[in-house]
């Protein structure tokens, strides 16, 4: 087989990934034919995100579940962050927090739960209090003392924006599976994490302090949205990933702050108080004991 065998038979690999970039995009006429697909491109492609398989809990030989940190100021974890502007960009990019509370305010996401526990759900009439700061300026309470309606240029509004977003938290479980006899790891829920809406713009509490989990999405419901929606891949435009393939993948870097333990709900930081070092070192030992598991089980 010569390379140019070689060349078309990739081509023909990746056409239909590359079709969700700007599908039709050299084939259009008018800028309106960007991003239709016609009916024949819409049969090739088998886009759905990969199924899980069923595990047995029989098969589930040892687990830990634990809490991790996707801190959006390192390099590596930008495509979860960016575009925090969505003004001079075209409708297919948009950031991870942006295509939740989009589907969450349309009803599309419905498995939204106060905490990671995932026992008290929630609407996105329930989140308004978390996600909007309403403000009335002293001249809007002189006039409502005065007996009139406020006006309402003296009405503040302050809404939580993808650029407020700091950290996603993640909860998983890594599980070795006795029967394919290997360690995986299956995300469970995703909580984008901001400064409380009421302390936002305030110097009173610390940044570390004031930062509130807005929400907890239950992952595995929202894999559909989450394959909808493409990420920018720097390295090749014309063939994005989508958000679903980057989380289960751990395309990311992440630093565990609780597992579960005898104690509750007992993060690292309740023991290790008042030391970032320390209290990284222990995340880092959890990790290692973790990533030994897979071996020591092959030891005899």
């Amino acid at each position: 087989m010569n390379w140019k065998s070689v060349l078309i038979i990739a081509s023909a690999t990746f056409l239909p990934a590359s079709g969700l970039a700007q599908a039709n995009i050299l084939n259009a006429k008018k800028p309106e034919e960007i991003g239709i697909r016609t009916a024949s491109q819409k049969e090739i492609d088998n886009d759905a995100p990969l199924d899980y398989g069923y595990v047995d809990d029989r098969d589930i030989l040892w687990s830990k579940t634990v809490w991790e940190t996707i801190d959006l100021d390192e390099r590596v974890n930008f495509p979860l962050y960016y575009p925090t502007d969505t003004v001079g960009i075209g409708s297919d990019r948009r950031s991870l927090y942006d295509v939740l509370i989009k589907n969450i305010k349309d009803g599309t996401l419905q498995d939204i739960y106060v905490d990671s526990y995932f026992t008290e759900k929630r609407k996105f009439e329930d989140l308004k209090a978390t996600l909007q700061k309403v403000d009335t300026t002293d001249l809007g309470y002189e006039q409502l003392n005065a007996g009139e309606q406020i006006s309402p240029e003296y009405i503040n509004k302050r809404d939580i924006t993808a650029a407020d977003i700091e950290e996603y938290r993640i909860k998983g479980i890594w599980y070795f599976d006795k029967r394919q006899g290997e360690l995986k790891y299956r995300l469970l829920g995703i909580a984008p994490v901001a400064p409380d809406v009421n302390f936002i713009d305030s110097e009173s509490m610390s940044a570390e302090d004031a930062l509130v989990p807005l929400f907890w999405v239950w992952y595995p419901s929202a894999r559909q949205i989450l394959h909808d929606a493409k990420v920018f891949n720097a390295s090749n435009s014309a063939l994005p990933i989508s958000f679903d393939m980057l989380l289960n993948a751990r395309r990311f870097n992440a630093v565990i702050f609780k597992e579960d333990n005898v104690h509750g709900d007992r993060q690292i930081r309740d023991y290790i108080a008042d030391n970032a070092l320390f209290q990284l070192l222990e995340a880092q030992r959890i990790k290692e004991t973790i990533r030994d598991r897979e071996q020591d089980m092959w030891a005899y």
